[in-house]
Parts: structure tokens; C-alpha cells; sequence
């Protein structure tokens, strides 16, 4: 072979080289940008989309009628800013244009006037509450989105005004409080085949930061102590490597949006769990075909690979300085990894195995878990645990303290903790 022949080979190869170098690469970027994209959507979609659940909560509720108050269209006395903040909804304050803020500074905006709460929706303010305005600017209807359960602000202009922190879970949110504004209870009464101060009863004593998801596929209200069967609303952030969503793991991120977006915002969207055919266990949701949900349009599906990319974006937030002690909390580390056996289940980042237990492992009763198709709880994510212990701990927030859990877990399992060892190990909860 000729010189200039090998030559021309040699370069050849070196040119298919360089163009399959720079296609990979082409194509890293433009997976890199098509992620970014797709995080950027399902922010949108977290914080904004209603999925058309205004049906239900202005069509059948009527809460807009009631935000709105007499004086602006609606019925009773309105919800005014202060109301509002007070049953745990926040306003998100980059959204407040710069007069407002002077405003609320200088006491010339009424935050006890329901009008200004219309204001701030027409804003898109109020974190996950949508408002639909008519051309006239009365309020036409509002939806509820992702944001409004599983956000929250830093306070840092007032409290319950500031910047969002999405995937925090607003244990100050008065759901029940909230759905007992409206003036049509009896749609939901009679899904539960309650009379309607049952229903407003019932509700109301669910409190702060707490929901009863499956209160709408089973119909039980009360735990066997007669005490309101509500669950703590759970953080979403920190779950790219949980595959356990849910307390009691009914299923993944996307499977628990659809449940959720479908079955208890009310959205527009299709849903089906053959497990939820079941009338024994799920009569309220055999009764009423949620095990099998069609919409057409559907508004809800297409949406769930976005929802779950930036709910998966969003880190458990580390713990602010000062909020522990440093020292006592390296001496926890030590404890929690090995006498205390607490790395056991909760291990990885996220600090969880991704296993599920049976009550009698983690010594609590089976109540919940019966609850889900499962039959066991799920092991907690431990990372950004000082964002979400306002309420308590495990899913009904049983402990108030963490102090409860450690006192729990050293009594179950005979582990045989000192007074220092548990308030180590304390310390060394707050700092993940």
C-alpha cells in the first residue's frame, strides 16, 4: 500500500472519530437541554395547574363564592388576607409588584378586607390557589394546584408571606377548615353517606397540615381511638431515590400524582388501580368508579413526566445554621449508624431503604396500613426532617417530638440508650 493511501485512511477514521465525538456530545446537550426543559414544565405544572379541578371546588364547593364574601358577588363575609394566612395559606412575595409591598408596609393595603385577597389571586399571589377572573374582574371561579399542600414560604417578609419553597409541606394548611367554608357541603355528605355537620364535624377536626386521602375511597373517619383518621402532608422534595411515595406505599411519584391529582384535587384527568375495585375494602371508591377514572380531554397524564422531573429536581434542604448542635450531633452519627440501628432502614441519601414493614416491626398499630393495598408502612425519608416537624412524626404525627421516636424505638427494639446517647442521636436527626 501506497504512503498517501494510509494516509487517507488514517484520516478517515480520525474524521469518523471526531464526528462521532462531537454527535455525543451534540446529543448530551441536547439531552441536557431537553431535561432542563421538561424540569422547567413540570415547575410550571407544580405550581400552576389546576388539571380543571375548578369544577369542584367553585362548580360544586362554591369557595370562590366564598373567598369572594357578598360585597364582591360571593355569599358571607369573605376571606380577607389575614383570614387567609391564618388557616395556612401563603403568599408568594416575588409576586407582589413594588406598590403593594409599600402597601402592606405602610398599612394602606387592608389585609382584613376580602377585596385585597382578590387582588393578590388576580396577581396568581396566593400560593397554589388559582383564580379565573371574568372580563368585568369579578372572580369567575378557582382551582387548587400541587403548590398549595406541598409548598411553603420563608417568612421573610411576613409571616406566611415570602419566598416559595416548593416541595415543603405546609403543615400550617387548614384543609378541613377550608372545605367547610362552602355553602354545598351535601355533595360530599352524601359520597360519604353522612348527614352535612358530620361531614363539617368531621373535617374540622382534621387540623393543621393534615388530609385523609383515603377518608374518599373507604369512608372511615375516626381511628378505633375515635380520633380524626388524618395523615401529615408529607414533604415532596428529596424523592429522586424513594420509590415509596406515600406512608404506606400505594405506589410511585407518578402513580400517587394521578391518585391525587384525579381522585382529590378533582382534576380532569384519567386514572386506574384495579385495587381500589375492591368493595369491601374501598366502597366509597367502588361506589363511585374511581378505580377506573376517563376523561377526554384528559388533563392530567401527559403532565406526570414533568411533575415527577421537577419534583426529582428538588433537594431536601439542609438544616440552617444553629439549628443544632454540631458536636452533639457528630456523636448521634456514630450512634445512629451502629448502636442504635437506625442505618439499617434508613440508609443512602435519602435515608430510606425503600423496603416496607409490617406494623409489629416498627411497633405501631395496623390501622393505616390496612388502609392502603400494601398492609405495611413504608420506611421514612430522613434527609430535610427540620422542614417537616411542625405536626409531629410518623404519618399521623403520633410523636411530637423527636425525642418520642428515639424513646419509641430504644423501648421496641431493647437497644438500651443512655439520656446523652438519645439527645446525641437527636441532634444528629436535625442536622440531615
Amino acid at each position: 500500500m501506497r504512503p498517501y493511501k494510509k494516509i487517507s485512511v488514517v484520516a478517515v477514521l480520525l474524521l469518523f472519530v471526531f464526528i462521532l465525538t462531537k454527535c455525543k456530545k451534540e446529543h448530551k446537550e441536547d439531552k441536557k437541554d431537553s431535561d432542563v426543559q421538561l424540569i422547567n414544565d413540570g415547575k410550571q405544572v407544580f405550581r400552576f395547574d389546576t388539571f380543571g379541578d375548578e369544577d369542584f371546588w367553585s362548580g360544586t364547593l362554591h369557595l370562590d363564592k366564598a373567598i369572594a364574601g357578598a360585597a364582591n358577588g360571593g355569599f358571607g363575609p369573605g376571606v380577607s388576607p389575614k383570614t387567609a394566612l391564618a388557616v395556612g395559606l401563603k403568599v408568594d412575595a416575588s409576586a407582589l409588584p413594588a406598590d403593594v409591598v409599600a402597601g402592606i408596609k405602610s398599612g394602606t393595603v387592608n389585609l382584613d378586607d376580602p377585596a385585597t385577597t382578590l387582588a393578590l389571586l388576580r396577581l396568581n399571589a396566593v400560593v397554589g390557589v388559582k383564580g379565573t377572573f371574568a372580563s368585568d374582574g369579578k372572580l369567575q371561579a378557582i382551582g387548587i394546584t400541587c403548590a398549595s399542600c406541598h409548598s411553603n414560604v420563608d417568612d421573610s417578609f411576613a409571616p406566611g408571606i415570602g419566598n416559595r419553597l416548593d416541595g415543603w409541606p405546609n403543615r400550617d394548611l387548614n384543609v378541613g377548615t377550608i372545605i367547610s367554608l362552602t355553602d354545598n357541603a351535601k355533595p360530599v355528605a352524601n359520597l360519604l353517606h353522612v348527614d352535612e355537620a358530620t361531614l363539617r364535624a368531621v373535617i374540622k377536626q382534621w387540623g393543621p397540615g393534615k388530609f385523609a386521602a383515603a377518608l374518599f375511597m373507604d369512608g372511615k373517619a375516626l381511628k378505633p381511638d375515635g380520633t380524626a383518621a388524618a395523615n401529615l402532608i408529607p414533604a415532596a422534595f428529596g424523592l429522586k431515590d424513594v420509590s415509596l411515595t406515600t406512608y404506606t406505599g400505594w405506589g410511585d411519584i407518578s402513580y400517587w400524582n394521578s391518585f391525587v391529582g384525579n381522585l382529590e384535587m378533582h382534576g380532569k384527568g384519567s386514572f386506574s388501580d384495579p385495587r381500589l375495585n375492591n368493595s369491601a375494602k374501598y366502597p366509597i371508591a367502588v361506589e363511585n368508579g374511581f378505580f377506573n377514572v376517563v376523561n377526554n380531554p384528559d388533563q392530567i397524564t401527559s403532565k406526570l413526566p414533568a411533575l415527577k422531573a421537577y419534583q426529582h429536581s428538588i433537594p431536601a434542604p439542609k438544616p440552617p445554621a444553629g439549628s443544632y448542635d454540631a458536636a452533639s450531633a457528630a456523636l448521634g452519627k456514630g450512634i445512629f449508624m451502629n448502636k442504635a440501628k437506625c442505618y439499617n432502614c434508613h440508609t443512602g441519601s435519602s435515608f430510606t431503604d425503600n423496603i416496607l414493614h409490617t406494623p409489629d416491626e416498627i411497633g405501631i398499630d395496623d390501622f393505616e396500613a390496612k388502609r392502603s393495598p400494601t398492609g405495611k408502612y413504608r420506611t421514612t425519608p430522613l434527609a430535610g426532617i427540620f422542614a417537616r416537624m411542625k405536626g409531629g412524626f410518623y404519618h399521623d404525627g403520633r410523636f411530637a417530638a423527636l425525642s418520642d421516636v428515639v424513646n419509641h424505638y430504644d423501648a421496641k427494639m431493647s437497644l438500651n440508650l443512655t439520656t446523652t446517647e438519645k439527645q446525641n442521636l437527636v441532634e444528629y436527626l436535625k442536622s440531615l
